[in-house]
């Protein structure tokens, strides 16, 4: 197995296992601190962009795949179509050959289709969880039991993997550009203070002389 597919292979077992670590049955607190950790953290929010570069690739070699199994279905319905002709059959060795490129062709178009669509499942369950978490913590203020409010209103704005610190970067981001702005500002307003007092002053010189 080429280095590419041993990668594929490895985040296979890593999303299996992050699917077990997420089903695992933890209490409401623990599972309500990590979740809003894995929306908060900007490491999760690199990984998960990285992650979605990686799984285009992924698409691309099952693509890819496919293709191959396509290719190789083609030529052994050729070969048997030619068995049955006067032209002669594929050699032993040939038909052995053909056959275990149709089995590593298959093996990497299960092994890339498996890992896409169980990154679609681990996204979907994340937000099912994220969605039961909510619910319950709605029920446990309604009923006056939960007295956490901080961890409850980071759960409340809790999304997507990392969303919480990508906003705020942005506010970060914005309160430094209004910052800027409001030193721009300022600086306008002196030079235009200036130019009055200089404005002034020169009509001031100029009725001066006229009155001479």
């Amino acid at each position: 197995m080429t280095l590419y597919y041993t990668l594929v292979f490895l985040l296979l077992v890593a999303e299996m296992t992050l699917f077990m670590f997420l089903i695992m049955p933890l209490p409401f607190a623990m599972r309500r601190k990590l979740f809003t950790f894995i929306s908060e953290n900007p490491v999760v929010a690199k990984v998960q962009y990285w992650l979605k570069i990686t799984f285009v690739f992924i698409l691309i070699l099952f693509i890819d795949s496919v293709n191959r199994v396509y290719r190789v279905q083609v030529e052994l319905a050729a070969a048997a179509e030619n068995a049955g002709s006067s032209a002669p059959a594929i050699m032993g060795h040939e038909r052995l050959e053909v056959q275990a490129r149709k089995f590593y062709s298959q093996r990497n178009m299960y092994l890339c289709g498996f890992t896409l669509f169980l990154s679609l499942i681990l996204n979907r369950t994340y937000i099912m969880i994220l969605d039961v978490l909510r619910l319950e913590e709605k029920l446990k203020q309604y009923e006056g039991s939960d007295k956490n409010t901080k961890q409850a209103e980071k759960l409340a704005m809790a999304g997507d993997a990392g969303e919480i610190s990508r906003l705020k970067r942005e506010i970060e981001l914005r309160d430094q550009d209004i910052v800027t702005l409001k030193k721009q500002a300022s600086g306008l307003h002196r030079e235009y203070d200036n130019l009055a007092e200089k404005y002034g002053r020169t009509q001031q010189d100029g009725s001066s002389k006229k009155d001479k």
